[in-house]
């Protein structure tokens, strides 16, 4: 039912064991764990995009939360009207939910098919999805791509003098099933190997959900559902690991440490670069206020009465060519000069008032 996502998964691993078995041996413990390592890091390169996306919605809705509020406190009789206003302004801001929950939602059938496949290669239990095997039968059996060689090769594999599928709370039964590929393991070489593991996956779990608070606006901490999820990603996610720890296999608890390594680095590359944007953005209104503003001993310019003194002056220059223009019969137009003088006090003297006219009157 579930093969769509146990295949590709075990493609991966199988390429990986390919890979770092040459280096380290097929049946070396290390190869196997190195496996699934990077199965991890090949699944979170493939998400990186959407992480950042993730990453940016996140810092989105902090910004939107006073608007938010906002709506909160004017539609709180009318949670309808509330609904249509909330999909109003997430549409006017570009703001997709769901892509804040994608590289999560994307990581739980990895993980899922991961701990099925590894299950996979001790099938001799008798519990949910187990086939109550034989030893013999199980060594011999393929596990979907991979063969009934690299099914032994896995039981072969040991970090530290443990099975990296075995579990603290492995029943004895399914630990017969390593008897004829390197012995079988003690719960005791299991639980040295799995405590540390799970401490360190604890630890791990509890800084990155400490660094995504750190990175949180007041308001954005301030709202109770965010200070709900981060009370459980800060101390009940971490308690889960340690509590659920003895019933994971030790492979599945790399996949936990390594999960959170590629997290710490990719939140601390993720944010540095958006860091960047927001100082060039400030960098650049900065610049441009400092083009937009007058320089030193400067006198300020006043644009609107610039503007105005601009148009007077379009104004008096179209009058003094209309003043100057030639007339019809060929004449030319008497300018103001010639049609009558000004005052020293400004006043227009009138042009009649010459030598010829005080003759006429004596």
């Amino acid at each position: 039912m579930l093969d769509f996502i146990y295949y590709p998964v075990s493609w991966i691993l199988w390429f990986w064991h390919r890979v770092f078995g040459f280096a380290f041996g097929a049946d070396n413990g290390l190869t196997w764990a190195l496996a699934v390592v990077f199965l991890v890091f090949t699944l979170r390169l493939v998400l990186y995009k959407p992480f950042v996306k993730q990453v940016r919605t996140t810092k989105q809705m902090q910004e939107l939360q006073p608007q938010i509020k906002e709506l909160q406190k004017k539609y709180k009789n009318d949670r309808q009207k509330m609904a249509v206003e909330m999909q109003k302004l997430q549409k006017d801001n570009g703001f997709n939910p769901l892509m804040g929950c994608l590289p999560i939602l994307a990581q739980v059938p990895v993980f899922l098919g991961l701990f099925h496949v590894l299950r996979s290669f001790n099938r001799t239990g008798h519990g949910i999805g187990q086939l109550a095997m034989t030893p013999e039968q199980n060594a011999n059996t393929a596990n979907y791509v991979f063969s009934a060689t690299d099914v032994q090769s896995f039981l072969s594999a040991r970090i530290f003098g443990a099975p990296i599928s075995a579990f603290i709370t492995t029943p004895v039964n399914e630990l017969q099933a390593f008897a004829s590929y390197g012995g079988v393991p003690s719960k005791l070489s299991i639980a040295l190997v799995a405590i540390p593991l799970m401490v360190i996956a604890g630890l791990a779990t509890h800084f990155n959900a400490r660094a995504s608070v750190a990175r949180q606006t007041p308001e954005a901490a301030a709202n109770p559902q965010a200070a709900m999820m981060n009370k459980l990603a800060l101390w009940v996610f971490p308690l889960g690991v340690l509590v659920g720890g003895p019933f994971l296999p030790i492979a599945i608890l790399l996949y936990w440490v390594s999960n959170n390594i590629w997290t710490y680095g990719q939140q601390h590359l993720v944010f540095g670069r958006m860091a960047k944007e927001e100082e060039a953005k400030k960098q650049a209104k900065l610049e441009q206020r400092a083009q937009n503003a007058p320089k030193p001993g400067a006198k300020p310019v006043n644009v609107k009465k610039k503007q105005a003194s601009s148009a007077d002056g379009a104004s008096a220059e179209v009058d003094v060519d209309a003043d100057s223009a030639p007339s019809t019969n060929g004449t030319a137009k008497p300018t103001n000069q010639t049609a009558g003088q000004r005052r020293s006090s400004g006043q227009k003297r009138p042009g009649g008032r010459g030598r010829a006219n005080q003759k006429r009157r004596r």
